[in-house]
């Protein structure tokens, strides 16, 4: 049963992931039928940290209370790369061995990395940090699409409100759904989001990638990404027999030509769901998928989410005419 939660401050903190922690299990709703946790902010030596937000944090505890923790977590670290105390790692390393959750939050998956924790096991972080959890440690399986990932009692969570997420998952496990659901509409908070980072990823149409041979067809395919086209027509304009055109192709890119395309008008088709009025249908004509069908599966595949579904939480909505903007 997880009733002892230790967060592990380290300098400076990030105040909104550890926040998220502060939220989910530091706050007594006892009264109102949630369960209570014992919670302590703890740092390496029991001494202040700072934050980058204009203020200061004094813990609880030192380490001590992480050694019988049920739960520890690590907010996001703002200094990728820079040095852990290692008395941290080593209570990182001994909660692990004996069983209990460690969590982490954003960035926070590069201190489980330097425990060693990672090593063979899946995780992910937030998408613009997850090629460089990669690339340090390659032994971490990094699932850079994924809101959160458990593997076995570690769990790591990608950036800043999909800790929410982690944590709720987390709940919904322990103390099952119906409890979690009510906490989430206490934070009114969705208590299970769909779909994965790369909804969250900015991705612009992209430029015509350093390509040589091929620059001219690319310049063209990105003005007629609405046109059916085929490796034998893009053959054609670049001179060269289809088979040498795809190895080529490959060479310059790094991928397939139906790869390359089908990615672009993913590009295209989020920009025109961001930005325009376009039925679903017309935005899959526009973007060079011919049907809604099509355009939704190659798009849950890329994007993790339905073009409605994108397009609910990207469009820009201003007020109607005679409709008022309330901050709550």
């Amino acid at each position: 049963m997880l009733r002892n939660v230790a967060v592990i401050a380290l300098d400076p903190v990030a105040p909104f992931e550890l926040g998220v922690l502060c939220e989910v299990f530091g706050t007594d709703r006892v009264v109102d039928g949630f369960p209570g946790y014992r919670f302590d902010v703890c740092t390496h030596d029991g001494r202040p940290v700072g934050t980058r937000s204009g203020f200061g944090l004094t813990p609880s505890a030192d380490l001590t209370p992480v050694e019988d923790a049920d739960l520890v977590a690590i907010p996001a670290v703002h200094r990728i790369g820079a040095p852990i105390p290692e008395n941290v790692l080593a209570a990182l390393r001994r909660a692990a061995d004996r069983g209990a959750y460690v969590l982490s939050v954003c960035s926070g998956a590069f201190v489980l990395a330097a425990a060693g924790l990672l090593d063979g096991r899946e995780c992910t972080t937030h998408w613009k940090y997850a090629d460089r959890l990669a690339e340090m440690y390659p032994l971490a399986k990094v699932r850079c699409n994924s809101l959160y990932v458990q593997d076995g009692n570690l769990l790591t969570g990608a950036g800043t409100a999909a800790g929410i997420d982690a944590c709720l998952h987390l709940v919904r496990q322990e103390h099952g759904s119906a409890l979690a659901t009510k906490l989430a509409r206490r934070m009114v908070v969705p208590p299970h989001r769909d779909g994965g980072q790369a909804q969250f990823i900015e991705a612009p149409i992209a430029p015509t990638p350093a390509a040589p041979t091929l620059k001219p067809v690319l310049g063209w395919l990105m003005e007629h990404l609405d046109r059916p086209v085929s490796v034998e027509d893009l053959a054609g304009r670049a001179h060269m027999a289809p088979r040498t055109f795809a190895r080529r192709f490959r060479a310059e890119t790094g991928t397939t030509p139906h790869d390359w395309i089908t990615n672009q008008r993913v590009l295209l088709a989020r920009r025109l769901l961001e930005e325009t009025d376009l039925s679903i249908e017309a935005v899959a004509n526009r973007s060079g998928f011919g049907d809604a069908a099509t355009l939704r599966h190659h798009f849950g595949r890329r994007i993790g989410a339905t073009p409605h579904a994108y397009r609910s939480t990207f469009r820009d909505r201003l007020p109607t005419p005679g409709q008022e903007s309330v901050t709550v």
